[in-house]
């Protein structure tokens, strides 16, 4: 997933060359951007423009806007905890009940996988070829993606693969660090003590091995699964209106998460994990942006506040302290 994570990077930097750099005032943005409220309307969902006309040389994502915007959706999603409020913390324990629910089927499901993959030629080939687009396929599909908008010059679609990959490299730290605190041994490795595949989870700094004993890394979250889900997302929200955009988008990534649990690299929780937080991060990052174009645009300002001060005057003689508040 590293490696996955540094040749993204690398294609984002190509990909601005490309599409060619703005100059712009990060400063500037990222307090605009901090201080912003969202725009909710009555169902307390933001409210996104993605005509196409919406996104256009005023809202186009610069070199340093991309960077900027990177960071502040990193920053949202691992402070997320202390901003969290009671809805979303019911959402959550749902979520951990369901998913620990869940982890009864593991086993069962990871056999059947298994079984199913050996015994069906067809079924293995193709899941070998799927799991692909959860990883290096996927820089590639968004590399062809952003070439396609820079020759047909269709903002939205160079706009939405930027944003797409914001989401992979956000979600793709959440859940390094999700492995990390984790630590859960993978169905084709066996526990170090016990010898046998187990979905247990050992925190961080346990030492998880494979078949040959060497170091791996984390089952949960599933980071191919999560990466899929991220970018899928983008572009289902992005292109909400055209009906067959989410559905494959979608059913691309359901296809990629099966197929780690056919391989044998992942549990059927890992994998809902992965698609519940790439799921997520695709809506912040989407939401994240618009809010950006919104103050790209003019259409909303940065919050600004009055002030108090205190003064001392001089009147016929007489000190005479005052306090003057200043309406912005």
């Amino acid at each position: 997933m590293i490696k996955m994570i540094r040749l993204a990077v690398t294609g984002t930097c190509l990909l601005f060359f490309m599409a060619g750099a703005q100059a712009q005032k990060p400063d500037t943005l990222i307090k605009k951007l901090d201080s912003l409220r969202k725009s909710n309307d009555t169902t307390g969902k933001q409210i996104n423009n993605t005509a196409p006309q919406a996104f256009n040389e005023s809202t186009v994502l610069t070199f340093p806007g991309y960077f900027i915007l990177l960071g502040s959706n990193a920053k949202q999603s691992f402070t997320k905890p202390f901003r969290m409020k009671k809805k979303d913390w019911r959402n959550l324990l749902i979520f951990a009940v369901a998913e620990a629910a869940l982890t009864r089927v593991d086993e069962p499901i990871q056999r059947w996988a298994v079984d199913l993959r050996n015994n069906n030629p067809t079924v293995s080939g193709v899941s070998k070829y799927v799991t692909q687009f959860g990883g290096l396929y996927e820089v590639y599909t968004l590399s062809a993606l952003m070439a396609e908008g820079l020759i047909f010059k269709n903002q939205k679609l160079k706009t939405t693969t930027l944003l797409a990959t914001q989401s992979y490299l956000t979600a793709g730290a959440v859940q390094f660090v999700g492995k990390f605190l984790s630590g859960r041994q993978r169905p084709s490795y066996a526990d170090n003590y016990t010898l046998d595949a187990e979905p247990s989870f050992h925190g961080p700094f346990y030492k998880l091995i494979d078949a040959n004993g060497n170091r791996s890394n984390s089952s949960f979250p599933s980071g191919h699964t999560t990466a899929a889900f991220a970018a899928a997302t983008v572009y289902s929200l992005e292109y909400k209106d055209k009906k067959l955009v989410p559905w494959i988008s979608y059913g691309v990534a359901t296809l990629i998460g099966l197929s780690r649990i056919t391989e044998n690299k992942h549990w059927f929780t890992d994998v809902v994990a992965g698609a519940a937080l790439g799921y997520l991060t695709g809506v912040q990052v989407v939401n994240n942006y618009h809010r950006y174009a919104k103050i790209r645009s003019g259409e909303i300002q940065e919050e600004k506040k009055g002030s108090l001060s205190f003064n001392v005057g001089y009147v016929n003689g007489v000190v005479m302290p005052g306090l003057v508040y200043q309406f912005r």
